[in-house]
């Protein structure tokens, strides 16, 4: 897939990965429509990015935003080509987490790439061609120690993202999924009075199993095998490792796991 000249939807494009896919997007020669709960966040990239962007501020989960977008990118633009669910939430810890912080972290984490790619794959598959990118995590492949709905709702976004492959990459659809580790965003570093024991463990979970790299050298990863269309994007090459590691042995792997909980926990 050559990104030029292509129009994209980039969710969570007010900051962090969103954003740097946003940038590197344009600079690719792709027209972008930046999304984000965030509204002077989502305009403010936008903004930045001259007549090859604009922005729309809503909710990633809800299907009459994700229309309003779309309708938005063919009046600016033309047909969307790809779409990069990218919006995640990374609220929660045990099993104390309450129903409606469950609801929420489903609906923004894998929901919402369901329902887009209900609105989306349709048109993609009369036109034979489009393309869609997931955000999940490498918690998605691995675990996430701390956080039980982020570990559960990323794995089901990867399961989401393998389907949308297999069933319809013989349509012309093509589907990729990201899975990095620590990257340098408010996910992983939220402001200070967000951050619980839940947090605390999570965050330094994720800060001592591998480097923590920057959105741009995320964005330009992932704009290189979408170029390749290789489903699984994996910024930190380690994280295929360990997924080999537990699948060749789960039970050793688990031992391990809950090790390296105890070890964080000192």
């Amino acid at each position: 897939m050559d990104v030029a000249g292509k129009v994209a939807i980039v969710t969570g494009g007010g900051g962090g990965i969103g954003g740097a896919l946003a940038r590197a997007l344009v600079e690719a020669g792709a027209k972008v429509v930046v999304t984000d709960l965030d509204a002077p966040s989502a305009q403010q990239v936008a903004d930045s990015l001259g007549e090859s962007a604009v922005a729309i501020a809503g909710d990633a989960s809800s299907d009459e935003h994700i229309d309003a977008t779309v309708r938005l990118a063919e009046k600016e633009f033309g047909p969307v080509d790809m779409y990069f669910a990218n919006a995640g939430i990374g609220r929660g810890g045990g099993l104390d987490t309450d129903e409606s912080l469950w609801d929420l972290v489903l609906d923004v984490n894998l929901r919402s790439h369901v329902r887009a790619a209900r609105r989306l794959v349709p048109e993609w598959i009369e036109r034979g061609s489009g393309y869609f990118v997931s955000t999940a995590s490498a918690a998605g492949l691995l675990t996430q120690i701390g956080n039980v709905p982020y570990s559960v709702t990323k794995h089901a976004s990867v399961g989401f993202a393998e389907w949308l492959n297999i069933t319809h990459g013989d349509d012309g659809v093509r589907a990729s999924c990201l899975c990095p580790m620590g990257v340098d965003t408010k996910l992983l570093r939220p402001e200070a009075e967000e951050v619980n024991p839940d947090q605390q463990l999570m965050q330094k979970a994720v800060e001592t199993a591998g480097a923590v790299l920057t959105t741009d050298e995320v964005a330009a990863i992932v704009l290189e095998a979408v170029a390749e269309e290789r489903f699984l994007i994996l910024p930190h090459p380690e994280v295929l490792d360990m997924y080999r590691q537990k699948g060749a042995d789960y039970d050793r792997w688990l031992r391990g796991m809950r090790r390296y909980q105890r070890s964080l926990k000192g």
